[in-house]
């Protein structure tokens, strides 16, 4: 494709999820691994994006390697129990410093308008604060994590009137006490709770890694809740790269947000392309499914239109107008993914006469060969077994042998019950089909 119509193509696609972020309140969570990297301020630019597009926006940043330096340069260990760390007295200061540090550099990177440069004409405004509340963890299996602490509340009425004046609100992993204490707490543990006390639309978690199956090593595109909480248990030795992201997606996900986003910081542009695509780049974790097979409804009528439009001036769907997919509707079932209709089949059942027709299946041409047209054959076949129904019979101009290589066996205009055969449209010299079904 000609960039030009790359480009346009791209814009347009992304137009419906533009629409759909503004107003909305994002959490983007990123450890100081980021903040250290050459290409932090590719990140920083696209923060700036989704601010001018709109987006409420939380930045919540880790600062554990900036902890480490300071700590090495005193010559004094890191340490660890169950991946949190134990913030003794001289550990809590380098906390206090490396916070402090990491929040000032972020600000100022926000704050460039350079000319010809992406931040160029942004003017945006950060605000930051004793957001977070926190109690210590205490002393857990006789280890005495000193001034580690976890969020007690989170002072959502607070960052909510900052955002409300279109501020980007910076947060870093650093909680207060009522009574003044300093607690160390984890980067994750912080964005979790903010997410959960401020109900946003979603949290974003920049990994250090992409989240791939340890069995095959190829990236997880979506993951509910219960099949994280299962790979979770398959894979105990799994990289706390992604087992704690992951472990935050899950308890996010549990207490109401919709979706979690697990992506890569080290891929450019990550943010951009899972945010303003429709497959994304990175893994999403939700509570229900992202990708959904089930009954149509009227409103999903304009979806099925759409999808079918290409294959009838094709000729390889017969043409259906609006008012009789309305009429048929309870007949139609769709796979839904992230709110587009990219597959649908009919089965017009004759209970009386224990046939049934099958009848519009159509897969978006952006997801074939990924077996959704079994799926939805499935579908139907456990439908025609509920109704008791005995043969399925299709009628079809160029898919015929993708019917009879699954069981459909050719057969004759002569061999159709007469309410199909009154339909019969000989100009389409469509062939017949039928199956036979337990």
């Amino acid at each position: 494709m000609e960039p030009q119509k790359s480009f346009v193509s791209w814009f347009r696609d992304s137009s419906p999820y533009i629409h759909a972020h503004r107003n909305k309140t994002f959490v983007i969570s990123f450890g100081g691994e980021a903040v250290l990297a050459d290409d932090f301020d590719h990140h920083v630019h696209d923060f700036a994006l989704l601010n001018s597009l709109g987006i409420r926006l939380v930045l919540v940043h880790g600062i554990r390697p900036q902890i480490d330096q300071r700590l090495a340069k005193l010559d004094v260990p890191a340490r660890f129990h169950k991946n949190l760390r134990i913030t003794d007295d001289v550990a809590l200061q380098c906390v206090k410093e490396a916070a402090g540090l990491v929040r000032v550099e972020i600000e100022a990177l926000l704050s460039m308008g350079l000319a010809n440069s992406p931040m160029a004409g942004a003017k945006i405004k950060v605000a930051s604060g004793n957001f977070v509340v926190a109690k210590p963890i205490g002393v857990i299996d006789g280890i005495d994590y000193c001034h580690t602490g976890e969020v007690r509340r989170i002072d959502s009425a607070a960052i909510h009137q900052q955002l409300d004046q279109d501020n980007v609100v910076l947060i870093s992993p650093v909680g207060y006490s009522p009574s003044g204490e300093v607690f160390n707490l984890s980067a994750e543990h912080v964005a979790t709770a903010v997410s959960i006390a401020l109900k946003a639309e979603k949290l974003v978690l920049l990994t250090e890694q992409s989240c791939c199956n340890p069995d095959n090593g190829e990236q997880i595109q979506q993951m509910t809740t219960a099949e994280a909480d299962a790979f979770l248990q398959q894979h105990p030795d799994i990289s706390v790269n992604i087992g704690l992201p992951l472990k935050a997606a899950m308890q996010s996900c549990q207490a109401g947000i919709d979706r979690v986003h697990l992506i890569n910081r080290a891929i450019d542009g990550a943010l951009l392309l899972e945010l303003f695509s429709r497959d994304g780049i990175g893994t999403l974790i939700s509570s229900t499914a992202f990708e959904e097979l089930r009954p149509a409804t009227l409103n999903d009528i304009g979806g099925i239109l759409e999808l079918i439009k290409p294959l009838e001036q094709q000729g390889k769907l017969a043409k259906r107008s609006r008012e009789k997919i309305e009429m048929e509707i309870a007949d139609y079932i769709v796979i839904e993914r992230d709110g587009l209709i990219i597959g649908c089949t009919a089965l017009h059942p004759d209970v009386q006469g224990r046939f049934g027709a099958i009848a519009c299946l159509a897969v978006h041409s952006d997801y074939q060969g990924e077996a959704r047209g079994n799926r939805m054959l499935e579908y139907v076949y456990r439908r025609a077994a509920e109704l008791k129904l005995k043969k399925l019979f299709v009628l079809s101009t160029q898919t015929m042998h993708w019917f009879i290589e699954r069981g459909f066996l050719s057969s004759t205009i002569s061999d159709l019950p007469g309410q199909l055969k009154a339909l019969y449209n000989p100009q389409r010299n469509s062939k017949v089909l039928c199956k036979e079904i337990a």
